[in-house]
């Protein structure tokens, strides 16, 4: 998750997700451990986490969110010269999850753009700060 000023994805030459203010770009990973359990959990860890400006969240502020699916967050390169996708989640498994993750934050009243699963993606961003973290549930 990185703070933006702004954000976009592309797919095709067409932008098909943005945020033109300052909130968060979400690189969401499914694991193949991730159930629709740990939904709710991300979703409200990603709106109220406190690493906007003055420690504020998208919860507090309105902030929008970007999120696009990346698989390749799970990229084991410990061995070998190619990485191993091994505990990423097949897409039968984890598009369900994205989108129910998209779904629980416009539920918390979040505005949420997309990019599109599966699909080559363009993904620009203006870094704030730069600041990026890693949200593990």
């Amino acid at each position: 998750m990185a703070r933006v000023l702004s954000a976009s994805v592309t797919v095709d030459d067409a932008v098909v997700g943005q945020i033109d203010v300052p909130g968060l770009l979400v690189l969401l990973g499914i694991a193949t451990d991730d159930t629709a359990a740990k939904v709710d959990t991300m979703a409200r860890k990603l709106h109220e986490l406190r690493v906007l400006r003055d420690e504020q969240s998208c919860a507090t502020t309105g902030a929008p969110l970007l999120v696009v699916s990346q698989f390749t967050l799970y990229g084991d390169t410990r061995k070998g010269r190619r990485p191993s996708w091994t505990a990423a989640a097949r897409p039968e498994v984890a598009e369900p999850l994205v989108d129910a993750v998209v779904a629980n934050l416009r539920t918390r009243g979040a505005q949420v753009d997309t990019g599109r699963f599966g699909a080559a993606m363009a993904v620009t961003s203006i870094n704030d700060g730069p600041f990026t973290v890693i949200v593990e549930i």
